[in-house]
């Protein structure tokens, strides 16, 4: 009877051990759930159709150029090149749902622009050809999104952009003023990119980095020294996206 006693007497403190390291454990787990829980924000905003936003971008524009025979035959130009100059751009976002998958959006669009060309002589001199101007642009996007996790989806764009100069100065672009680099006014340029979406209680952050490659030739022939040795001009340009949704 007395070893009896004496087992329950060791048996009763085994099983309050266990219970307790059982539910220290459950405590754990439960702590480690409520730190995995994230809250979905704006959770039915793929439900609608239509979406409008506005957006803010720094774009880092330049010419792609391209020579001319002239250039090989002439002697005192020895370098045309085009370096890369930061722009600014503003405007609104249209986006509509076309499936679980895909989006078309168009983005109204205020582009300044500062492209240079500089031209190197013989003898080390330089000298600048400034094209400072406003653009009217509008993108017409495809949009692939990827899985929305939580609060965060990733997503591709592509498509074309159409623009047009808004600040012609009609003299130079006719060809009158003859000692400056002459440019078209209208040009599509082909543009794609990546994006991160962002969602907040009440808005939605979109960063977006877009790649674009002008595809009509902007040089514009005059009798300016200027032209010489160009046959090529087309743009190109990365611009960063901060999108409000």
């Amino acid at each position: 009877m007395h070893s009896t006693y004496l087992r329950r007497q060791f048996d009763l403190p085994r099983k309050k051990i266990i219970l307790l390291a059982l539910l220290a454990l459950a405590g754990v787990s439960a702590q480690a759930q409520n730190k995995l829980y994230q809250r979905r924000y704006m959770e039915f905003y793929d439900d609608k159709t239509v979406h409008y936003g506005f957006f803010f971008a720094l774009p880092m524009t330049r010419f792609n150029v391209k020579h001319s025979n002239a250039f090989v035959a002439n002697d005192s130009t020895t370098a045309i090149t085009s370096p890369t100059q930061a722009g600014f751009r503003m405007g609104f976002v249209l986006n509509a749902r076309l499936n679980r998958r895909f989006d078309f959006r168009v983005m109204p669009t205020v582009s300044i622009y500062g492209r240079s060309v500089n031209y190197r002589f013989q003898g080390g001199t330089e000298r600048t050809q400034l094209r400072e101007s406003t653009w009217v642009e509008v993108p017409l996007l495809l949009k692939y999104k990827s899985e929305r996790r939580g609060n965060t989806r990733m997503y591709l764009v592509g498509g074309a952009r159409f623009g047009i100069e808004s600040n012609v100065r009609k003299k130079e672009n006719l060809g009158v003023n003859r000692e400056r680099l002459a440019t078209r006014t209208a040009d599509i340029a082909l543009e794609y990119g990546v994006g991160l979406e962002r969602f907040f209680e009440f808005f939605k952050f979109s960063p977006e980095l877009h790649f674009s490659h002008g595809i009509v030739n902007l040089f514009e022939p005059n009798r300016s020294a200027y032209s010489q040795g160009i046959s090529r001009l087309n743009s190109h340009t990365v611009t960063l996206y901060l999108m409000f949704e």
